[in-house]
């Protein structure tokens, strides 16, 4: 797509670019009505692959704006430009759990950091919301390694599962290298595929 420093989407203004990846591109951009920084994730045009599915995209990112938890990344708004549609999302200037730890932890301190998480899944799994792709570079770490999990339900807004609920059937979106057996063989699945994702990034830290 191609947007630039100084272009809008929608109502805000890029700044820069953070980041890039075979679904989304992430921009830092200004919201002026509210005067802060916020993080904008363009889905790229090639990932929308059949008509419905804007509709379903707004569907999704209205269960996901309700999302309310202080370990969760917030949705602050969505919305399409020139077609290919947004999220945008709190700004967290916050290196990742991937970036942060290289060798291993003990298993308690290990434990102790991803405990909020998987407070953070039980809150979203009792609202039927599944994650999808629970991984290092998806959890964020603020201040005193305060944890907060980012890109929550983008593997399932991404998903061609049209006319299912928010639990329905996934075709193999996620990371491999952490996706529960039944993810990567795209059927149907719930909470507990979240749970097999954190349980390996717990053994990897």
């Amino acid at each position: 797509m191609g947007i630039q420093a100084g272009q809008t989407i929608g109502r805000y203004q890029v700044m820069q670019q953070l980041g890039e990846g075979g679904m989304a591109t992430v921009y830092k951009a200004y919201d002026p009505r509210l005067e802060r920084s916020v993080a904008v994730k363009v889905i790229r045009g090639d990932q929308i692959k059949d008509p419905q599915f804007l509709k379903r995209f707004e569907r999704e990112a209205r269960a996901l704006a309700q999302l309310s938890h202080p370990h969760i990344v917030k949705v602050l708004d969505y919305g399409d430009h020139e077609g290919a549609p947004y999220l945008v999302m709190e700004f967290i200037p916050a290196g990742t759990l991937k970036g942060r730890f290289q060798g291993a932890l003990p298993p308690a301190q290990a434990a102790r950091l991803l405990a909020p998480v998987a407070r953070a899944l039980a809150y979203a799994h009792q609202r039927q919301v599944v994650h999808r792709d629970v991984k290092p570079a998806n959890i964020l770490l603020g201040e005193d390694d305060h944890p907060m999990l980012s890109d929550f339900g983008i593997a399932k807004l991404l998903g061609s599962d049209e006319g299912a609920d928010l639990t329905g059937t996934g075709v193999g979106i996620g990371t491999p290298e952490y996706m529960a057996p039944e993810q990567g063989m795209g059927k149907k699945v719930d909470g507990r595929a979240d749970l097999y994702s954190l349980g390996l990034v717990f053994y990897e830290l």
